[in-house]
Order: C-alpha cells, then sequence, then structure tokens
C-alpha cells in the first residue's frame, strides 16, 4: 500500500466516526510522521460553538500525546466536497510540526482531488522568535 493510500484509508476510518450532528459535514485527517506512524483524527462539533475540534487539530493531538513533538512528513484532509482544504487555525498548528514543503493532500470521498505544500497554504504563518 502507498503512503498516500494508507493516509487516505485512515483519514476515512476516521471520518467514519466524526460527531456533526450541527453541520453534518464529516471531516477526517491522517498525519504520517518521520517515524513513519500515522495518526488519524476527525472532526467532533459542540453545542457550544466554536468549542468543536477540525479532525486535523484531533489527529495532531493524537500524534503528540503518542509521540511528543515529532515531525510531520505528510498531511491528507477527507471530506465529502470538491475542496476541503485545512482552516486557517488547522493551518498554523500543522506548521508548528511541518515546514513550508509538506504536502497537504486534499481528498474528497473518491481520492485525493489537488496536492498543495504547507507553504502554499499558509505563506506568511506566524513565528513566536
Amino acid at each position: 500500500m502507498s503512503e498516500i493510500d494508507a493516509l487516505f484509508q485512515a483519514a476515512k476510518n476516521a471520518r467514519e466516526k466524526a460527531h456533526a450532528p450541527y453541520s453534518d459535514f464529516a471531516v477526517g485527517a491522517a498525519i504520517l510522521t518521520a517515524s513513519g506512524t500515522i495518526h488519524a483524527g476527525c472532526n467532533v462539533e459542540n453545542a457550544s460553538f466554536p468549542e468543536g475540534w477540525c479532525a486535523e487539530t484531533t489527529a495532531l493531538g493524537h500524534m503528540v500525546a503518542s509521540e511528543g513533538k515529532v515531525r510531520v512528513e505528510a498531511v491528507l484532509v477527507m471530506a465529502d466536497a470538491a475542496l476541503c482544504t485545512p482552516c486557517g487555525g488547522c493551518r498554523q498548528r500543522l506548521a508548528e510540526f511541518a515546514d513550508d514543503t509538506t504536502p497537504v493532500h486534499v481528498c474528497d470521498t473518491k481520492g485525493v482531488v489537488q496536492t498543495f505544500t504547507l507553504g502554499e497554504l499558509l505563506p506568511h504563518k506566524f513565528v513566536l522568535k
């Protein structure tokens, strides 16, 4: 199984568990780390907007809880939409663990629609130095 296929399957499995009773918009995400481990997450909505979690945030939380601070090598986001890129907050969260060249694969339920680099999605990231 290719890297993208493995990420796609992990995101698909996570998306099936999404808690999206308000928007009915389920999202799954999968992150590949430098260790070769895949961490997946789904969106978790909450009646107290904006207290829900995006799928990418859930996947990052799982990654940190499992491996600590590691490098993100690739990201895949899946939704039943033509083009569902990570929101601005998730782009900034990903930038904590990835660099501008990290691929972000955006998928619908059939496969990859488009691939961006994180730098393309977040060209002027905030850096605290």
